[in-house]
């Protein structure tokens, strides 16, 4: 009698190399032998020849460092597939800390002199100035209830989404994500209405408007304004 060999893991080939479908349900040794032995069926197929990168979706399971490295062993057998990425719907407890983390909102209410550096995970809310040489830095949004005359920069993790606003508007460097925009020489005199600097989609250079405008251009934005 033919034993049939069970579906828990599936494998699908790409023009990029193979997917492999791993179900979230079956013990992880289940899916390691099943894994192993539809790697020896197909050992005449696609599994010689030049190199293929193998890529591994494990649903709802959470594979740990030992897994990862129990699944590099069994494609170790074919001297041609290189495991690439495992992706995974579950995250760490450090990992939700993390975004925990990224999306708090911090309140910091004092004066950033010259010298100075106030660096935040989340958004800031400065609730004072940041004078000239004195920077302030976050991973999301900032919020200065205040004069901006030092430097600010946020989404320093890469967020081009990020802003900066305050009451007086009059930066010696702006920096959002890896963009920079340098101080004019001269700012005008304008209205007393607190402004926001903003990556233009178009341009995909830092813009300067009204906060009434923060709406229409930054619709997603979910925190303070």
């Amino acid at each position: 009698m033919v034993q049939k060999l069970q579906h828990n893991v599936t494998i699908k080939g790409t023009k990029d190399g193979l997917i492999l479908l791993l179900d979230d349900k079956c013990s992880f040794e289940k899916l390691i032998e099943e894994l192993n032995d539809k790697l020896t069926a197909g050992s005449g197929q696609l599994l010689s020849g030049p190199v293929i990168s193998v890529k591994v979706k494990a649903g709802k399971r959470y594979v740990t460092a030992e897994q990862e490295e129990k699944l590099r062993d069994v494609l170790k057998q074919k001297e041609n597939l290189i495991l690439e990425h495992i992706e995974s719907e579950v995250i760490t407890k450090a990992e939700a800390e993390e975004l925990r983390k990224d999306a708090q909102v911090v309140t910091v209410s004092k004066i950033v002199r010259s010298g100075q550096v106030l660096d935040i995970q989340g958004d800031l809310l400065l609730i004072g100035d940041v004078n000239p040489g004195g920077t302030v830095m976050a991973t999301g949004n900032i919020y200065i209830l205040g004069s901006l005359k030092g430097i600010a920069h946020c989404g320093t993790k890469g967020n081009e989404e990020a802003i900066i606003a305050a009451s007086v508007m009059k930066p010696s460097q702006l920096r959002i994500a890896q963009h920079i925009n340098r101080a004019p020489d001269s700012y005008p005199e304008l209205g007393n209405e607190m402004e926001f600097a903003y990556i233009s989609n178009e341009e995909q250079q830092i813009r300067i408007d009204r906060i009434s405008a923060v709406h229409r251009l930054r619709p997603m934005l979910n925190s303070l304004v």
